[in-house]
């Protein structure tokens, strides 16, 4: 696992996961089009939650590439890719269990959502996150849960499940809370992996 995970960081593959991410981020933008168009301007960039996560990280892949770190955007994209990837993933099984008839889309987004989540994951031997870091990326995290869950600007969900918006509000509160105590935990550590950079 060593081996990979040192793999990961050599340029060949940090720029070829930035490049499925910028495509990633791109894609989940365009999903986003059709709720964006009748969100207040305020909340904007509060909606779209995978793609600006992906976002986060594309920033993070790209500084590393420039032999750089950002403690808080490492972070941000930790926190943010492995909430809404599991969240997505949950949600979408969660339709198909009440009744929604899954279709490759479905399949794609679970795939998708699942591999943003790991790839956070694989990474964290090489974050630079200090205490102060989490701090405000965690702010951010729960300030966008309650954007979403009580002002309403929650990421639409197949008619199957939008009856449990509560019950969704209360996981999603309790997945970020899970994501954040992550972060800490594989994150914040002393010990860190250096890139294969030239």
């Amino acid at each position: 696992m060593k081996l990979f995970i040192t793999f990961l960081g050599t340029p060949s593959m940090l720029s070829l996961l930035l490049v499925v991410n910028v495509l990633g981020t791109i894609y989940g933008y365009w999903w986003y089009g059709s709720q964006l168009e009748i969100t207040p301007a305020v909340f904007l960039v509060f909606v779209p939650d995978s793609p600006t996560a992906s976002l986060f990280f594309c920033i993070v892949l790209a500084l590393f590439l420039f032999r750089k770190h950002n403690g808080l955007m490492e972070a941000l994209a930790f926190i943010t890719l492995v909430k809404y990837g599991l969240w997505a993933v949950v949600m979408n099984i969660a339709a198909g269990v009440h009744g929604d008839m899954l279709n490759w889309q479905n399949y794609m987004l679970i795939a998708s959502h699942l591999g943003m989540a790991v790839q956070a994951v694989l990474f964290s031997p090489y974050y630079r996150i200090k205490g102060w870091h989490l701090v405000i990326a965690a702010i951010w995290t729960l300030h966008n849960d309650i954007i979403d869950y009580v002002f309403g600007m929650y990421p639409w969900v197949s008619p199957a499940i939008n009856d449990y918006i509560a019950q969704i509000g209360y996981f999603t509160f309790w997945l970020s809370i899970f994501s954040i105590g992550l972060a800490y935990v594989l994150g914040v550590r002393k010990q860190r992996l250096t890139l294969l950079l030239p």
